[in-house]
């Protein structure tokens, strides 16, 4: 009889949802089980009527029809070649006529963005694969516009494959680890200003511009390395070895950065003149259409001053085109966003001239011929420009910070039209020709749905809406996000998100979990789907809470850069008024509110549980910076201007300077070979806390870097997460 009614308990509980499976931590850190699909590998094809996709796990490049949105052929399947070397492609590029395509495979990481890899020519025409090289992996190998060359890095150096005649040619031979670099950026321009290839080839093939960073006088970081496992470094068995390499901190020099263009024919280098100056920035290069010029963008080291500069590429000779200046400084997506237009008579700039991110068109002259989009509202992303039609494609937040939406406006401004319909998170590829475009849109509860459109916004085909994903999340009851927003005692109002327990009882007390990145112009609080550790957390029995506090992007320019010279203050500031929110809601349990953050969100964690007193029980900082002093030349001297200029805003804003306010638990995560965020760090704020009396909890991972992964080490981090919370916050 107990049997029975065991088993009629549990049908009827199963019927309410109540037994709906759980996530694990394996599921969402690990497997990434509930994961989604997107078209991975999209490229337009030249006629602006087909464009390609990477399928089958990087093993068929696939050619379908944007009119239809059906498969027209599969261009490549990689069984077909029976090449050992080639198992799979991670990414692919065609040359201009189309009738080759260069294929990458085996990639190595070097940094963030820089890697090392394998990469083949397969010939359309011939059915012949090659070898693009056999003197070693290559970096950054890139099609001439002609499509009868190829230009890559090894070693430092800048290399040129005549695919007509198979013959490579060194280009530079003063390439060398540590002291030169030709064609690919140092490590903080990488990190910072976001790219990995130094060079652009001219569009007519005849000329290759590249940066030459000369790296000698920029300081040497020492990380130790240990034998440690997956990977073992067997070569350190007894005595630990040491990986150096060029890292210019706060204050320090920086790499000298020359300007190169080299002549195909004659075989010289000219060196382009970008000024006396050496103590600048030169982070972008790009030539204008007719070839005629090079531009070189040219920042201060303060990086609130921008200039184009237009080179002659035969001789070296510069002019100045175009300034643009900010009283604190500007961001990358300045650089990111810049485009010439094919007319060879215009270029579009996003720019914070009245104080949100639009778009403004000049002439090659440098003569501002118009502002293209207006309004309280930042452009985030530009697209491109259609002269046919005469439209400006681009991403904005201009409903709601949350959210984002893809719109086009005529150049006399007279018609502007919204592609994206649903509200969520839209980005678009379009189509050579901007006859149609891909759109990929989500929202807190929708995983991605991809859809195919004429330009007109008249849906062709959904290219993937994630059913399986759908299917399996259906049974499971998850939390979603819900939005909120409140006023500081300052009388500034946040944007946040919750995730609520399911079921969730309104009469109960709840821990609160509050996670956040925090860093300028981030953005955590979006309109976009996922499951992860934050919906792990949330079924788990906590309320997990997102607040994007000031410094954040997509709110205008002085809601961005009000932390400019003190970071760390005010969005620590931010997430304590949040934690005082949250303690006065009827199903919080006060005193069980903690916080966790991952580099700039470690250091945000730490700085509020210094500042937090009784409110903040318990505090996980992740690979935090501690010191602004320790963190890298161009991102803290743009944020924080020179520490020599601003030494209260360096000494005050940091854990350290606080750590006596502590009194809730601490847990203090980092890699030992961290090359972003230095274990330097983590080790001086524990100094720091032991002689000050702060008892915490400190886990250093041997030999991983800012991501902490490899071998079991991910699956034992979020482990020791939430036994920590169990510990401390149930």
């Amino acid at each position: 009889m107990l049997k029975k009614y065991c088993l009629l308990l549990v049908i009827l509980l199963a019927g309410t949802g109540l037994l709906a499976q759980k996530l694990t931590i394996e599921d969402v850190v690990i497997k990434r089980t509930y994961g989604q699909k997107y078209v991975t590998g999209l490229a337009s094809l030249n006629d602006g009527l087909h464009y390609t996709t990477l399928e089958k796990m990087g093993k068929e490049i696939v050619k379908y029809s944007y009119k239809t949105g059906e498969k027209v052929a599969t261009l490549l399947d990689i069984s077909d070649l029976k090449n050992d070397s080639v198992k799979y492609v991670v990414d692919y590029q065609f040359s201009s006529d189309e009738t080759k395509v260069l294929l990458m495979t085996d990639r190595k990481p070097i940094y963030r963005r820089s890697f090392t890899a394998n990469y083949f020519v397969y010939n359309f025409v011939t059915k012949e694969l090659s070898r693009l090289s056999n003197g070693g992996e290559q970096q950054l190998a890139t099609f001439s516009p002609d499509g009868e060359r190829i230009a890559f890095v090894r070693k430092n150096n800048l290399f040129l494959k005549s695919l007509r005649f198979g013959t490579e040619r060194q280009i530079t031979t003063d390439g060398e680890f540590n002291k030169i670099i030709n064609g690919a950026p140092d490590w903080v321009y990488e990190e910072e200003f976001e790219f990995n290839r130094g060079f652009e080839w001219s569009p007519d093939s005849k000329q290759i511009a590249y940066m030459k960073f000369n790296e000698t006088q920029v300081p040497i970081y020492h990380m130790p390395m240990y034998k440690g496992m997956a990977p073992e470094h067997k070569e350190n068995k007894l005595y630990p070895g040491e990986y150096s390499f060029k890292y210019p901190k706060a204050g320090e020099k920086n790499s000298i950065v020359n300007i190169v263009v080299y002549d195909i024919k004659s075989g010289h280098n000219i060196l382009m003149d970008t000024g006396k100056e050496t103590d600048i920035y030169l982070p972008k290069i790009v030539w204008t259409n007719s070839g005629s010029d090079l531009g070189i963008f040219r920042m201060n080291r303060l990086q609130n001053k921008a200039e184009l500069l237009f080179a002659n590429p035969n001789t070296g000779d510069t002019r100045l085109i175009y300034t643009e200046k900010n009283s604190r400084y500007l961001e990358t997506d300045f650089l990111d966003n810049f485009q010439f237009l094919e007319d060879n008579k215009n270029f579009v700039v996003l720019s914070e001239q009245n104080g949100f991110k639009h778009l403004y068109l000049y002439d090659l002259r440098g003569v501002k011929v118009k502002q293209l989009t207006e309004g309280n509202f930042d452009v985030i992303k530009f697209y491109g420009y259609d002269p046919a039609k005469m439209f400006f494609y681009y991403q904005a937040a201009a409903v709601v910070p949350m959210q984002r939406e893809v719109y086009g406006i005529s150049l006399d401004k007279k018609k502007k039209v919204m592609l994206s319909v649903q509200p969520g998170t839209n980005n678009a590829d379009f189509s050579k020709g901007f006859k149609y475009y891909v759109n990929t849109w989500s929202n807190v509860t929708t995983p991605n749905l991809v859809t195919l459109h004429e330009i007109s916004g008249k849906q062709i085909r959904v290219l993937e809406d994630n059913a399986s994903l759908k299917g399996k999340l259906a049974a499971m009851q998850l939390p979603h996000k819900e939005f909120f927003k409140f006023k500081t005692s300052e009388g500034i109002e946040l944007n946040g998100w919750m995730m609520k327990p399911v079921p969730f009882d309104p009469e109960a007390k709840y821990p609160v979990l509050m996670t956040q990145y925090s860093g300028p112009n981030s953005q955590q609080v979006l309109d976009q789907f996922s499951v992860s550790w934050d919906t792990y957390i949330a079924q788990q029995g906590y309320l997990m809470v997102c607040v994007d506090p000031r410094g954040t992007g997509a709110r205008g320019e002085e809601f961005r850069k009000c932390t400019y010279g003190q970071l760390g203050n005010l969005e620590s500031n931010d997430q304590v008024e949040t934690a005082r929110y949250l303690a006065k809601q009827p199903y919080v349990d006060p005193r069980k509110i903690g916080i966790w953050g991952w580099s700039y969100g470690g250091f945000i964690s730490a700085m509020t549980l210094c500042k937090g007193g009784d409110l903040i029980r318990a505090s996980i900082a992740v690979a935090p910076v501690i010191s602004h002093y320790f963190y890298d030349s161009v991102y803290t001297e743009r944020y924080m201007g020179m520490p020599d200029q601003n030494q209260e805003g360096y000494d005050k804003n940091s854990p350290i300077a606080l750590v006596k306010g502590i009194k809730g638990k601490l847990l203090l995560v980092a890699g030992t070979a961290d090359d972003n965020v230095h274990y330097q760090n983590t080790i001086e704020f524990a100094e720091a806390l032991v002689q000050a009396g702060v008892q915490f909890r400190m886990m250093s991972y041997n030999n991983r870097n800012h991501g902490i992964r490899g071998g079991n080490t991910t699956m034992h981090l979020y482990t020791m997460f939430d036994e920590f919370l169990k510990e401390n916050l149930k």
